[in-house]
């Protein structure tokens, strides 16, 4: 992979400092020294203590990425949303784990990857998964197709400038039209898996909008602006309105209604790290979720 700038400052720098306003980290460039890339400055080798000049220009390429022989290749469907030489922006299906684990080894949203990865004889064949989502959670997923591309969502998401939209199901009546739910969530002393409100537990912060009211459910849709485990369904459960069919965290959990969490990763947004230009990917609701919603429309409120 081999990405390209041009010089745009008006002063004289080392090319070290120019790849450093890139947000290129010195582990990359130890890789591409190390590992078979290449650095140019106006199509020649080059070394990071070169002086550049308003104008040049640079070239960056990238050591091709080996395939991870432990994980397992899985040729199950993917529905993707958006896909360019940097990113590959899939919709999740519920019930599919993100990632392997002890119960789950092969039929994850990874395994999926790798086998869409060879099948089109991509060069590089690491995965990177910039998002996660709960095995039951449906919606958008990020995955990044080389390092760099990684390495600048992860800044975006510590400096909060990836946007992820969710639609959730409630249970009972959300009164306030909007609201931040700002309680620290920590993990239950007595369990791996589930989470708590925890005074002592990480800061924690989500904000929601009220959507359409029902007779004994909400529909909301949610921005996180922290990114905790289960923080939008442990969040909810401690306002009394866990999400429905949440059976984690919702003692209430109809499953009649739907036998998983209602919650979906509907959106995100950022600006693009090598066009400038602001991507914009959406998931549509799943069926489970649009047979819901229309079990609910006909007791809606308002």
């Amino acid at each position: 992979m081999k990405i390209e700038w041009t010089v745009e400052s008006h002063q004289p720098m080392t090319l070290k400092s120019f790849l450093k306003t890139k947000n290129i980290s010195k582990r990359l460039l130890a890789k591409v020294k190390f590992q078979g890339g290449r650095l140019e400055v106006n199509h020649e080798l080059s070394r990071v203590r070169k002086m550049v000049l308003p104008g040049d220009f640079i070239s960056l390429t990238i050591p091709t990425e080996a395939s991870n022989d432990i994980l397992e290749i899985s040729h199950e469907k993917i529905e993707v949303l958006f896909e360019d030489d940097h990113f590959l922006i899939l919709n999740k299906p519920s019930k599919v784990p993100s990632v392997p684990s002890s119960l789950y080894k092969n039929h994850t949203m990874a395994n999926r990857v790798k086998g869409y990865i060879e099948k089109n004889e991509y060069k590089h064949k690491t995965i990177h998964i910039v998002t996660r989502l709960d095995k039951d959670t449906s919606g958008v997923m990020i995955f990044a197709k080389h390092s760099l591309a990684h390495s600048y969502l992860d800044q975006l998401l510590q400096n909060k400038e990836l946007y992820k939209e969710y639609v959730a199901f409630a249970e009972g009546i959300i009164e306030k039209s909007s609201g931040l739910i700002n309680k620290p969530i920590g993990r239950m002393e007595d369990s791996i898996i589930k989470r708590q409100i925890d005074d002592l537990g990480k800061p924690s912060l989500t904000e929601y909008w009220v959507k359409r009211r029902y007779a004994n459910a909400t529909k909301v849709k949610v921005q996180l602006h922290t990114g905790r485990t289960h923080q939008i369904r442990v969040h909810f459960a401690a306002l009394n309105h866990g999400l429905i069919g949440d059976t984690l965290y919702n003692s209430k959990a109809n499953n009649n209604l739907i036998d998983r969490q209602a919650l979906h990763c509907a959106k995100v947004s950022f600006k693009h790290p090598f066009t400038d230009h602001q991507l914009e990917v959406e998931a549509p609701l799943s069926e489970d979720l649009i047979l819901l919603s229309n079990q609910l429309e006909s007791m809606r409120r308002d």
